[in-house]
């Protein structure tokens, strides 16, 4: 895309509204519809997701992971708890995250408090794994000082020995957390920077549903 294409007042291709989605009174409803329109066309890791954290002294922090579980408990992520991601989860077990879709023109915000999943969502979703990720999870030391490439191989070699066509066991330090959200935010791409963003809060057992300006 040229970079002209980026400049204020220039409308782009206006958004395809196959619904009105400012209307949904569910917002977990119309999160699991727009992620399946997601899966269905992005050509790669449409569950990818920039996830924000904050130390116990506030300094943000963000890297992008993956969704891997979506109910109306929460959205679920898996990591090595040991990790500086961990480590700021423990000091601060609130996070905030932003799924974007450029080629549907929209993007998902959430926001709220985290706690990790039950052992028994852990073990399974580590035991679903591919073996090599199973590998891999257990041989690296997450966020921490690696002398180099060899070293992290050859541990993964020794962990593939030693396990040959066994079970590999989920280390007690991987699992999975799970967002809580107290808000989540459906943006809508419009032309000439007139987008649609309706944000629910939530309000006990319920939610409560706003309009906001672009």
């Amino acid at each position: 895309m040229a970079i002209d294409r980026l400049r204020e007042g220039d409308p782009g291709e206006p958004a395809v509204h196959p619904e009105d989605f400012t209307l949904s009174s569910d917002p977990w409803a119309l999160f699991a519809a727009w992620m399946a329109e997601a899966e269905a066309s992005e050509p790669s890791d449409a569950n990818a997701m920039a996830l924000a954290t904050a130390d116990a002294d506030g300094l943000p922090d963000v890297r992008v992971v993956l969704l891997k579980g979506l109910d109306p408990r929460g959205l679920v992520f898996y990591t090595n708890a040991e990790s500086a991601k961990g480590e700021q989860l423990r000091a601060n077990p609130q996070a905030a995250a932003v799924l974007h879709w450029k080629s549907l023109g929209r993007q998902i915000r959430a926001r709220g408090p985290v706690s990790p999943v039950t052992r028994e969502e852990s073990d399974a979703y580590f035991a679903s794994r591919h073996r090599d990720s199973r590998i891999g999870a257990v041989a690296s030391r997450q966020s921490r000082p690696l002398t180099d490439r060899p070293t992290l191989m050859a541990e993964v070699a020794a962990l593939s020995a030693r396990y040959e066509d066994g079970p590999v066991p989920r280390p007690e330090h991987w699992r999975g957390f799970r967002i809580e959200p107290l808000q989540l935010e459906f943006w809508q791409n419009g032309a000439y920077r007139l987008h649609d963003r309706v944000r629910f809060t939530r309000e006990g057992e319920g939610w409560a549903r706003s309009r906001l300006y672009p």
